[in-house]
């Protein structure tokens, strides 16, 4: 399964994610960004939504998003590892072309009572070791949080 460099901005406009980020950094060079990825099944596909975030201290957020739909991926683990690594590619491809640092958000909770808390570790220590702050329920979800709402439009 491939990474897709292909991103929308929130009117569907095709964005390159490096050249979209770099324009906003001129702009605004205080701005942190946030990089997740969500994803939902349905039918016989998979769908999943990874956003680019830019939040603007207390005045808001801008994001861009790549929609990319597999077959069915029935097994919830290889579903929620492919989440962490779609957001780590998507981090890697940022911060290794403009030198910057990102935070990456990870639709996981640390409730023992989720599924997802039993990937919390692995996937966190994974993007830890990446250099990356990790961001996971119940703490802020910028980046899923967007995700999640286009993973519900599919």
């Amino acid at each position: 399964m491939a990474l897709s460099n292909f991103f929308i901005d929130i009117k569907g406009n095709k964005v390159d994610p490096v050249i979209h980020t770099q324009k906003i950094l001129s702009k605004n060079p205080f701005v942190s960004i946030h990089i997740g990825t969500d994803s939902q099944s349905r039918a016989k596909k998979t769908q999943f939504a990874t956003v680019i975030a830019y939040r603007y201290g207390n005045r808001g957020v801008h994001y861009i998003l790549s929609k990319v739909g597999f077959p069915k991926i029935k097994d919830l683990w290889t579903r929620l590892w492919k989440e962490a690594e779609m957001s780590i590619n998507v981090s890697e491809l940022i911060t290794n072309s403009l030198n910057i640092s990102v935070e990456i958000d990870m639709d996981y909770n640390e409730d023992n009572n989720f599924k997802s808390n039993k990937l919390v570790a692995a996937t966190k220590g994974w993007a830890n070791s990446l250099g990356y702050k990790v961001n996971v329920k119940p703490n802020i979800q910028i980046a899923t949080k967007a995700a999640d709402h286009h993973c519900k439009k599919f």
